[in-house]
């Protein structure tokens, strides 16, 4: 019966309003149980009532929206979630999880693990309830930044807003550059014998000060089996000349759901190289945002989801060219297996007065399977008459020429395969700069081609 009512819903014209199955009462009693607890929200910024009246008002977002109609999300509003519980986890137990030559900060169940994180002395870290409490040396930079990029009109940034109990935050000093990478480790621990899923809001705040330079890893597992509902918000801040590169790594297990938001702010002549990387779990949708508001800002926003099986992956990208001289380039590349499915909704938006601005966005697809399927859709809106602006975007199987010239060699056709697969990720696998996060993509890759140890040995 739930097949046919998604065929149903769908068949609705895009537009209607959301649908409302009660389930967003719960979410406001969940809230008002919570509320003395929560640290309260910076003066300024969206606050947690108004954002859970939002949410309530405006309901899970359902595929009779032009922005939600590839990616269903109906079974969030049938399902009954609980609260992901406070969890002690050794450092054995997510050894494999924390990336050689980096530092490390730990979250579980969206809170800070103190116990379980190593950073450098010259970076400065909060517990997120702890700045918004007044308390620590990053109070102030919380109450000035924290929720002004994060828009409460997403259904589920107002859900994190209104929920999210701990996380945190991070900030570079001006003027310095941090030698080793820096991995924030979200831990989604989902304890299986819970009678409903644990739902979870981890929130973090990164801000890169004024002539700095840093690495960030943002990855994302799970820690034993059951499903969980993880809706985190990031928010970037990179001051004038800063220059950050961030990674983030979706590897979570197939029985999650993950609601992503990363808001990005340039200010002048900063950088930003961003690449996010999903191969984990069930239904993954990636909000990703990017205001350019300093003059001779650079951002990079690319991508690469490896999935199979009945994974979907959605990435919906917004980069806004406010100030003049800017550049912005995204590049996301996809490759498919079996019945997966993926959505690449991206626009590149030009302000009034935003001149010289150079910006190009590609979105490029390889189907392994002919029941694979890819809903692929760059856009551009400009309004400004000096720019140079292109997209684009490709969907279809292995080229039958290069697999013809291999397969003439004597190569088997599941070695060229393989070959070929490995050899169409390869561009954005050698932008990772991380030696241990690019070993572990490698590794990943080559472990899913059905002729991976040919490549391992070309390598």
């Amino acid at each position: 019966m739930e097949a046919v009512a998604s065929t149903q819903e769908a068949a609705q014209p895009a537009g209607s309003p959301a649908r409302k199955d009660g389930r967003e009462h719960e979410w406001l009693a969940r809230f008002e149980k919570l509320e003395a607890e929560l640290p309260p929200m910076p003066e300024g910024a969206p606050g947690r009532r108004q954002a859970i009246e939002h949410f309530v008002e405006r309901g899970v977002p359902t595929v009779r929206e032009e922005e939600w109609r590839f990616t269903n999300v109906a079974e969030i509003a049938r399902t009954s979630y609980r609260p992901a519980p406070p969890v002690a986890v050794e450092r054995e137990q997510i050894a494999g999880l924390l990336l050689d030559g980096c530092r490390h900060v730990v979250l579980v169940n969206g809170r800070l693990a103190a116990d379980l994180s190593r950073l450098d002395e010259n970076v400065a870290a909060s517990s997120l309830a702890d700045a918004l409490r007044g308390e620590g040396p990053l109070a102030a930079l919380v109450g000035e930044t924290l929720g002004r990029e994060a828009p409460i009109e997403h259904p589920f940034v107002a859900l994190n807003t209104a929920l999210f109990e701990d996380g945190v935050a991070l900030a570079i000093p001006a003027r310095e550059r941090v030698e080793e990478p820096i991995q924030i480790l979200h831990v989604t621990v989902p304890q299986e014998a819970s009678s409903a899923p644990v739902a979870l809001f981890p929130r973090v705040l990164l801000v890169a000060g004024e002539s700095s330079e840093a690495t960030v890893v943002e990855s994302y597992a799970t820690l034993g089996e059951g499903p969980a509902l993880v809706a985190p918000v990031t928010e970037v801040f990179c001051r004038d000349n800063a220059s950050l590169r961030h990674y983030r790594v979706e590897a979570e297990s197939t029985e999650t759901t993950h609601l992503a938001t990363l808001q990005v702010e340039l200010e002048r002549s900063a950088a930003l190289l961003s690449l996010s990387l999903s191969y984990g779990g069930g239904l993954v949708r990636n909000d990703m945002g990017g205001a350019m508001r300093g003059e001779g800002s650079n951002c990079t926003l690319d991508g690469l989801y490896f999935i199979t099986g009945r994974q979907h992956v959605d990435f919906h990208m917004r980069m806004d060219h406010i100030a003049p001289h800017c550049s912005s380039h995204e590049l996301f590349k996809g490759i498919l297996d079996q019945r997966a499915r993926a959505v690449f909704n991206g626009l590149i938006y030009v302000h009034k007065g935003a001149q010289k601005t150079d910006a190009k966005q590609t979105n490029r697809n390889l189907l392994l399977s002919p029941e694979a399927m890819v809903n692929s859709n760059p856009q551009l809106e400009i309004f400004a008459d000096d720019v140079r602006c292109t997209h684009g975007s490709t969907i279809g199987q292995l080229d039958p020429d290069a697999m013809f010239y291999m397969r003439s060699r004597g190569v088997d056709p599941e070695a060229a395969e393989s070959l070929l697969t490995y050899a169409f990720a390869s561009e954005l696998v050698d932008r990772v700069h991380v030696p241990a996060l690019r070993e572990e993509l490698e590794r990943l890759l080559i472990e899913r081609l059905p002729q991976g140890d040919v490549v391992r040995h070309v390598m």
